[in-house]
């Protein structure tokens, strides 16, 4: 089994922190062979000027039949879109490079394990004018595709703290009192 950081590009990193994915797929670039092979482990790795390990991985066995050829496809074992981690002394050589096993355990060891799972209330409210609840529920959906996490705000709170219910949009924490943002100038 060898390893490999893999650079994950700029649009790809924004889509992956955005929404949750079970695996990473991305174009193959030509490379010396032999390239990664199922169950290598994979540092995925942002910003290859400013290396940082955002996940880690295995390279998946079975290609599906949804997969294009040249396609490299990663699992997740673990993430850290939030905390990525500085992987300064990462030389890398291209989109893939090899890893040497020392190397790769320092990096991997900085990720977290990923911690238990808990409970959160997530909720998007909007006031909808429709003629009928199944009209409202239509147009809902239309206004969160079309507006997306660019634009709508996401409230999330732990299950057990309502209180403590955050705005987030783009995946990130954000104030929406406009008080805060007078009180501030």
């Amino acid at each position: 089994m060898a390893q490999w950081a893999v650079v994950i590009p700029e649009d790809r990193l924004e889509a992956e922190r955005l929404f949750h994915h079970d695996t990473l797929e991305l174009d193959e670039p030509s490379q010396p062979r032999p390239g990664p092979a199922p169950g290598d482990e994979v540092l995925v790795v942002a910003n290859a000027a400013a290396p940082a390990v955002v996940a880690l991985g295995r390279v998946a066995g079975d290609a599906s039949a949804s997969t294009a050829p040249g396609t490299l496809t990663v699992t997740y074992t673990r993430r850290c879109f939030d905390d990525p981690q500085p992987a300064g002394g990462l030389a890398l050589s291209g989109p893939v490079t090899p890893v040497e096993p020392v190397a790769f355990r320092a990096l991997a060891e900085r990720v977290a394990p990923t911690p238990d799972l808990r409970t959160w209330f997530v909720s998007v409210d909007l006031p909808i004018e429709a003629p009928s609840a199944a009209e409202a529920v239509r147009r809902f959906w239309s206004y969160v595709m079309e507006l997306g996490p660019r634009e709508l705000p996401a409230f999330v709170s732990p299950h057990d703290d309502e209180l403590a219910m955050q705005a987030y949009v783009l995946g990130e924490q954000t104030n929406l009192d406009p008080e805060e943002d007078d009180d501030e100038q």
